[in-house]
């Protein structure tokens, strides 16, 4: 193979390992949406909180300790252990999970059969105040995460690859992040999970009908307040995952929160109801967003990448608003 050939299969190939990450936060969105009608907007701020609150945990932080010390005028920090990552993370599936049963009642359970645009309001101060809460009780500093996720290029990959090239060439053989490659893995697991919970089970059937008609399924004896617990606890486990790969790839920080903005032309793509349209989108938006940086970059000046897949998602919603895996809207008059 040429060399040319092979940095667009090295670009192609990166470009897949950056989609399955936009698509773990996305699959958060799809899966809310799919099951209770409500376009989540909190999910990246809960990415963001689950993942400092497996730090926390994990390096033995005292939560709130800036409040207690301004309070009391004491410099406490840390308990003085650390917990098992398998541990801490048990620990923050807890605290998502209390965390939907908190919203559940304090807010959802007012808001039934009320018009979306008010559901996705309550989603945008939950953003807010997940975002205050998490700095007040973890702090804003830049957190490192490590849970024993494998991480950097695989050597033997790059070996490999240099074989690839004509002899003689300068070719140093394809970088993958080990990492990315384990996100994939998790990825495709969830989703099939997911698929298989939501299609095949009775309890799935009940998420799809209240998305539909909260008044409907509750006259046939569905419980909403339980459909709604369970489906925020998902998404609590959805964005931990999501939190886990994209703190260990770039640290715990509050910048975190904003890759739910690249989730949305992903959900755009793959179609807001369809939780393996989340993965497809995801992919499409990957590799589109590096190829178009490394072919078109130059002549506009580069950072095209910042903007490529909102671009995308704009032609989408002209000729296809519903996404390539989305339900067709049809409406009687």
């Amino acid at each position: 193979m040429n060399v040319e050939f092979l940095f667009f299969l090295e670009t192609v190939l990166n470009g897949l390992m950056a989609g399955v990450m936009y698509a773990l936060v996305a699959l958060g969105f799809a899966l809310i949406f799919k099951a209770s009608g409500i376009f989540n907007f909190a999910q990246g701020v809960m990415a963001l909180f689950a993942a400092l609150t497996l730090v926390g945990l994990q390096t033995g932080q005292v939560p709130f300790a800036h409040l207690i010390n301004a309070i009391f005028g004491t410099e406490v920090h840390h308990f003085g252990w650390e917990l098992p990552a398998i541990v801490a993370i048990a620990g923050t599936l807890v605290v998502m999970v209390a965390f939907a049963y908190l919203f559940e009642g304090l807010v959802l359970k007012h808001l039934v059969n009320q018009e979306p645009i008010i559901l996705f309001m309550a989603t945008i101060g939950l953003a807010y105040f997940l975002e205050g809460f998490g700095d007040l009780m973890w702090g804003a500093d830049i957190k490192r995460l490590d849970v024993g996720i494998p991480s950097g290029g695989s050597f033997w990959w790059e070996d490999v690859t240099r074989e690839w090239a004509p002899e003689g060439s300068d070719y140093f053989g394809m970088y993958v992040d080990k990492l990315d490659v384990v996100a994939a893995i998790v990825a495709v697991v969830l989703v099939s999970a997911l698929v298989a919970f939501s299609q095949y089970t009775k309890f799935g059937r009940a998420l799809r009908a209240v998305a539909d008609d909260h008044q409907a399924a509750l006259s046939v004896g569905i419980s909403l307040r339980t459909i709604w617990v369970v489906v925020w606890s998902i998404a609590g486990f959805v964005a931990l995952v999501a939190g886990i790969m994209w703190g260990a790839k770039s640290g715990v920080q509050f910048s975190l929160s904003l890759i739910a903005l690249k989730a949305l032309p992903v959900l755009i793509l793959g179609g807001f109801t369809s939780i393996p349209g989340a993965i497809v989108g995801g992919l499409i938006i990957g590799v589109g967003e590096k190829l178009a940086e490394l072919y078109i970059g130059p002549l506009v000046g580069g950072a095209i990448e910042n903007w490529f897949a909102y671009v995308v998602a704009l032609v989408f919603l002209l000729f296809r608003p519903q996404g390539l895996f989305g339900e067709r809207i049809i409406e009687r008059i």
